[in-house]
């Protein structure tokens, strides 16, 4: 069964990690999306696979025995706000980037308008942002789509004292 204290991985890496061809894409999307490293684009990757693998599975049930899995399945991903559709093939088209698209770090990004990726990811980190009323310091957390209204940025601006201006 395992021990409960140690985690097990949340990724697999690809099979051939020093592929050209591929580092560039990830460097690319690293850069966009303001990753800290390849493992953040690993966890993602993983993610959208298990989903398509899910798909899969119920695309080889019957029509009776895929109702309910498949319902339940849509029905999470809508909440997420991956899949605004209700069908499997949309699952399968899935990409790395709506998974990307759907982290507190894109989303504080876009919302607020900050300039960089790296600067949300700064803003995330420093316990800057709050959803609802929790606040949220992890940067890769996925927003659920009726909690992205929620999302408040509580940055205080420093403002100049009179007292030192006068001495």
């Amino acid at each position: 069964m395992g021990d409960p204290k140690k985690l097990r991985k949340s990724y697999r890496r690809p099979r051939r990690i020093w592929n050209s061809d591929q580092l560039s894409s990830e460097l690319y999307i690293i850069g966009s999306y303001g990753l800290r490293n390849k493992r953040e684009l690993w966890k993602a990757q993983t993610k959208v696979a298990n989903f398509r693998n899910q798909a899969r599975k119920l695309l080889a049930l019957t029509l009776e025995e895929r109702q309910e899995k498949e319902s339940l399945l849509l029905s999470f991903l809508n909440r997420l706000g991956l899949a605004n559709t209700s069908s499997l093939d949309d699952i399968l088209n899935l990409k790395i980037e709506d998974i990307l698209e759907r982290r507190l770090q894109t989303i504080v990004m876009r919302k607020m308008g900050i300039k960089s990726p790296f600067q949300a990811r700064q803003v995330v980190v420093h316990g800057h942002v709050s959803v609802g009323n929790q606040k949220v310091n992890l940067p890769g957390y996925l927003v659920k789509k009726q909690d992205e209204s929620r999302i408040l940025v509580h940055v205080e601006v420093p403002e100049k004292s009179t007292d030192a201006a006068a001495s």
